[in-house]
């Protein structure tokens, strides 16, 4: 027999499958079984507001959301130290919650192709928030860094875009991981607040 065949022969052997496993009041937590194959759809929504000019605007952004200390952490996991010292090195270096993990400011490459619109692009999020849903379900490491951006249309004006945790979130069915999505809209509302922006609506919880 194929590995394909072998491998479907598996998934059409499996049950319950991921799917059903997962339907809201049946059970919570990640019951993948080796066995199952899940394809699912949910609905996400994307948040964009109007800010000041795009380098404008990433100034602020950066020193409202720091680096992550990356030489800092490494050094506690080197030492195997306690959790509570994580926390506490995070909660430090995160004023408003988040931190910065990676960067791609695109413009000088797209501008080889003509492209000269201004776009910096983020992930941004917090070990110690992503824990509390890690320890449900690990495939919220898909989100649990959020993706942000900030960009200009071709008229020049700036914007800043990012999908609503909590429908990111809502996805995984786990009440936990939900009640952290939620947390975590409440955290983005407050953070445009400071930066002095519009707050949908849908953060407003």
């Amino acid at each position: 027999m194929s590995y394909a065949r072998a491998l479907r022969q598996r998934c059409d052997d499996a049950a319950p499958t991921f799917a059903t496993a997962f339907l809201p009041g049946t059970t919570t937590g990640c019951q993948m079984t080796g066995r199952a194959v899940e394809e699912l759809w949910y609905g996400v929504s994307r948040l964009t507001v109007p800010i000041p000019p795009v380098r404008e605007f990433q100034a602020q952004y950066e020193a409202a959301v720091p680096r992550v200390p990356l030489d800092a952490m490494t050094e506690l996991v080197s030492r195997k130290s306690r959790w509570a010292e994580m926390r506490q090195l995070i909660d430090r270096a995160a004023p408003h919650g988040f931190l910065i993990c990676f960067r791609n400011d695109v413009h000088p490459v797209m501008a080889l192709a003509g492209d000269n619109a201004a776009c910096v692009s983020y992930l941004m999020g917090n070990h110690i928030i992503a824990e509390r849903m890690f320890r449900h379900d690990p495939r919220v490491m898909l989100y649990a860094l959020l993706h942000t951006a900030i960009w200009e249309d071709s008229d020049g004006h700036g914007w800043f875009t990012t999908d609503q945790p909590s429908t990111l979130f809502a996805s995984f069915r786990v009440p936990e991981i939900a009640e952290v999505g939620v947390d975590l809209d409440r955290k983005l509302a407050a953070l445009l607040a400071y930066l002095e922006v519009p707050v949908p609506d849908g953060l407003r919880t």
